[in-house]
């Protein structure tokens, strides 16, 4: 656990709210008082340093609603924007953002803006889509995202001009860490500008690799369809004479969907993912000792996995950011169908890609549950006037972090964790390390 300070989880508001909730609203309002926060740390050992003064200990804020509204809800118009890749959840999002802002505080002016950051740049003509509760009734049971998304960034200049112009006051932001540092900017600019803009976000990353956040939504979603896949990969391959399954999951620099997905399935014979470097004439040796004594493997390899042992030709990246991978389904197939023939055994390999059918599918009823409730805690945080922050989950509770923290690295699978552990127990394979 990398160090977190009690100053790091300090949450940054627009102003004192100073509008009560329940004569606004017109009702009883159960909020949740500021100073109720829980733990950041779970385990003695990093809560113990505190001992002497408890008060110093990293704590956050629980999400929910609040006593106080810093906005009033006959003011307020809305945008929601949903960048990068696809991921299960997403309409979710959208649909519980917009149910909680029209049934809860009565908020009329919802704009969904397209296409991602893109959206938010006039230039471009991507014209912002109104959002109400019957247009977004029936979507979370859909996959995508009926904003559309997209990579890359726009200068934050001209997003705040543009939100300015249209009187937006509170935007939220699904999307990566990449997103967030665009969202970070963006907050920094309107802050310098004197504006009171709420930025909030729902991180979003299928592979559940950001930081100091236990789950992120899809994530369950893509582990329940990757254990189908891989179900029917070990169904190829003992359809075949000495058949092999390979199948590639998503994972670019986490191996949390292949490691849960091993772990679900129960049949697969070897787990490869980017946290765990492997030499690949060792992988190959325990792989032909497997289909000898067993004549089929299933091999599931994270997207991530291997790229030390291929060359790319130069360092190319997406409009992300992100560094482009070199392929390692293909490369392990090529390399399995050599290694055999030269040990004149006969292989049969069935490779398998369903990245993008997994990304795009509807989410699980759990993922549903889960959207939800992020959608919601989002809402009720923009409408106390908070800013520069995310939704998370941790220690079980729906909470508040700054997007400061969880954009300052990717979460890894710890190779020595109970995890990664019971995926060798369970798979069988030996460690591969160079």
């Amino acid at each position: 656990m990398r160090k977190v300070t009690y100053e790091d989880l300090l949450i940054r508001a627009l102003g004192e709210p100073r509008h009560s909730a329940e004569k606004i609203l017109g009702r009883k309002v159960e909020g949740i008082p500021d100073k109720d926060r829980i733990l950041f740390h779970r385990h003695l050992a990093d809560v113990g340093v505190y001992a002497d003064d408890l008060a110093r200990a990293p704590m956050v804020e629980l999400a929910g609603p609040r006593p106080k509204l810093f906005f009033k809800p006959q003011d307020v118009k809305i945008g929601i924007v949903t960048c990068g890749g696809l991921c299960p959840g997403l309409n979710t999002i959208i649909r519980s953002i917009v149910y909680t802002a029209e049934q809860y505080y009565s908020i009329r002016a919802i704009y969904g803006f397209r296409y991602g950051y893109a959206g938010l740049n006039p230039v471009i003509g991507l014209k912002p889509l109104p959002l109400d509760t019957d247009l977004v009734d029936n979507i979370h049971l859909q996959g995508g995202t009926i904003l559309g998304s997209s990579r890359g960034p726009q200068e934050s200049g001209v997003m705040a001009d543009y939100l300015e112009n249209l009187g937006i006051n509170i935007l939220f932001v699904v999307g990566g860490d990449g997103t967030m540092r665009g969202a970070m900017e963006l907050s920094r600019e309107v802050e310098k500008r004197g504006k009171p803009l709420a930025i909030i976000g729902i991180p979003k990353t299928i592979d559940n690799d950001i930081a100091f956040i236990e789950r992120t939504f899809g994530f369950e979603t893509a582990v329940e369809e990757a254990t189908r896949v891989i179900a029917a990969a070990h169904m190829e391959a003992k359809g075949a004479v000495n058949g092999i399954g390979l199948v590639k999951l998503m994972g670019r620099d986490s191996g949390f969907i292949a490691a849960n997905a091993a772990l679900a399935s129960c049949v697969v014979n070897f787990c490869l993912i980017p946290e765990e470097p492997f030499a690949l004439d060792k992988f190959l040796a325990d792989l032909k000792n497997r289909i000898e004594r067993r004549q089929h493997a299933v091999i599931v390899a994270a997207e991530g996995a291997g790229q030390e042992l291929m060359q790319a030709d130069r360092a190319d990246f997406d409009k992300s950011g992100n560094k482009r991978l070199q392929d390692i389904g293909p490369f392990l197939k090529k390399e399995i169908i050599k290694y055999f023939t030269a040990e004149k055994l006969e292989v049969n390999v069935r490779y398998i890609d369903p990245s993008y059918t997994i990304r795009s599918v509807a989410p699980t009823g759990d993922d549903n549950v889960f959207c939800l409730m992020l959608g919601q805690s989002a809402v009720h945080a923009a409408m106390s006037g908070r800013t520069a922050m995310v939704i998370g989950y941790r220690n079980d509770h729906y909470i508040h972090l700054p997007m400061s923290l969880i954009t300052r690295f990717r979460k890894k699978l710890e190779v020595n964790s109970r995890l990664w552990k019971t995926v060798l127990d369970t798979t069988g394979q030996a460690e591969y390390r160079p």
